[in-house]
């Protein structure tokens, strides 16, 4: 509550930006003391550690301090508290926590604790239930998420000129001189968090993580080498066209794992008909829209990235041209 608080009063965005990653951090460590190590690794990955970044490159381009409003946001204020006061009286409803009455507890919940090792055959649950069980609101989530990039794709990309590239590059290699020591440190982790997304990725089927959790990492170790050595840079080692493809091609991955389980005899997104054994197949179908998970959510993460240093590039080329 103090965290929340304190990034309401303080208007300096670098320091709420900084406060919002501790209430990531604040908030997986309350997920795991709940047992839910999945959504924990989930909040720090994405909360904790792609958000920060992204919100640090925003600040970059708005400017640190907070501009004084011009009047007083009272409908705002009211509109917030009238919705606030609905969700709470909402709650009256809901019954008390960890009951065992509740409908969660009676419902699917028990199929999936007691069926989920035979009918899936992976250790870890909670990949049964989001891959396969509930394989139809994952593709919307990644479907979602392929948008979302879109999206901000169209209202922040710039057509540059190659004189804009060669100011942009001046204006890197005059920020990133300063910062020997975190380029070094970060060349040297950057294998690692990489590393670790792989990890992350395959390991999912076995204990937390997955292609979501995966693909934020994995974007995360891209977006530091680009902050640290400049956009330019990292524009040579990754391209942004292959990034903007691979968005798409995460999505067809997963879409065609249900499109060849319907060719073979089954339903939408039915793994048991990708091989002879149920079990295998529920593997290699897990397998591979985790895949197609991790390539999406990696390729928008840093298509987003992009797309906002770009616009922050652009506009310090053109102050620089005034000048």
């Amino acid at each position: 509550m103090g965290i929340a608080v304190a990034i309401n009063q303080i208007k300096d965005m670098f320091a709420v930006v900084m406060l919002a990653g501790i209430y990531g951090l604040v908030s997986s460590r309350f997920f795991v003391t709940l047992d839910e190590v999945d959504v924990a690794f989930t909040e720090a990955s994405v909360g904790a550690g792609i958000s920060t970044l992204l919100m640090l490159t925003t600040v970059a381009m708005t400017g640190r301090t907070e501009h004084e409003a011009s009047h007083k946001p009272m409908l705002a204020l009211f509109v917030v508290m009238v919705t606030g006061g609905l969700l709470i009286y909402g709650t009256f409803d809901m019954p008390y926590f960890g009951s065992v009455d509740a409908p969660v507890q009676n419902h699917v919940g028990p199929r999936y604790i007691l069926d989920s090792m035979q009918e899936i055959g992976v250790p870890n649950m909670v990949t049964s239930v989001l891959a396969s069980y509930r394989g139809f609101d994952t593709f919307g989530e990644v479907t979602v998420i392929f948008t979302a990039g879109i999206g901000v794709l169209a209202l922040l990309s710039v057509v540059r000129r190659p004189e804009d590239d060669t100011a942009i590059e001046v204006i890197n290699d005059s920020m990133h001189e300063k910062h020997l020591i975190l380029r070094v440190v970060i060349k040297t982790l950057i294998p690692f968090i990489l590393l670790y997304a792989f990890y992350v990725q395959f390991h999912g089927d076995f204990g937390p993580g997955g292609g979501f959790q995966a693909g934020v990492i994995f974007a995360a170790g891209i977006i530091l080498y680009a902050m640290l050595f400049g956009l330019s840079v990292a524009r040579r080692v990754i391209r942004q066209p292959l990034v903007q493809l691979l968005s798409a091609v995460g999505v067809l991955i997963y879409g065609s794992v249900g499109v060849v389980s319907m060719l073979n005899g089954g339903s939408f997104l039915d793994y048991d008909v990708l091989s002879a054994d149920p079990i295998a197949g529920q593997h290699l179908g897990i397998l591979l829209i985790e895949l197609g998970v991790g390539v999406t959510v990696a390729s928008v993460m840093i298509m987003i990235f992009f797309s906002f240093a770009g616009r922050s590039e652009y506009q310090q080329a053109k102050k620089g041209e005034s000048l």
